[in-house]
């Protein structure tokens, strides 16, 4: 009975991955419950194709997330350094950790920061949960906010920029 289980999930696990290809997703996470104590949770994902950089550009690894959470920026003014990989800009807010950035304090309230926006040294920027704790992602120094590149809700990486301060 074991193997045809195992059987079963692997060939489930091989339906999810021609779904996910069929459908040029890059990640499907399901979750099948067999018993009350026994249960397969699976999460296929693949990275998206990778998008020709210029050389200097190449140098910083960039995320999928951080890649499409930058497609919506062109609303910011084009400037030069806008061209340039975000996580290299010298006002980038980076993240200190994996999770999930909210850009409220809770769902439906107005976003910690807007473009444009003031802040002072300390003042948060966003939060970043990892493992059921918020944490507060606090302004390194005082500025404005030039760009806000990630979306609420978005999973990102360590290291991956958030924002952009001048």
């Amino acid at each position: 009975m074991t193997k045809n289980t195992h059987d079963a999930d692997v060939a489930f696990i091989r339906a999810l991955a021609e779904l996910l290809n069929e459908n040029d997703l890059t990640e499907l996470q399901v979750k099948r419950d067999y018993a009350e104590d026994d249960s397969l949770n699976v999460r296929v994902s693949r990275k998206p194709p990778q998008q020709v950089i210029a050389p200097q550009a190449m140098q910083a690894s960039a995320s999928p997330v951080m890649a499409a959470a930058a497609t919506p920026a062109p609303a910011a003014p084009a400037e030069t350094s806008g061209s340039a990989d975000p996580a290299t800009d010298p006002g980038a807010v980076s993240s200190p950790m994996v999770g999930t950035v909210y850009t409220s304090p809770e769902p439906g309230a107005p976003a910690f920061i807007a473009v444009g926006a003031q802040v002072a040294e300390g003042d948060t920027l966003l939060i970043v949960e990892a493992m059921k704790t918020m944490n507060h992602i606090p302004a390194p120094r005082a500025g404005t906010v030039k760009r806000i590149l990630v979306e609420d809700g978005a999973a990102v990486e360590f290291g991956a920029p958030l924002v952009i301060l001048e």
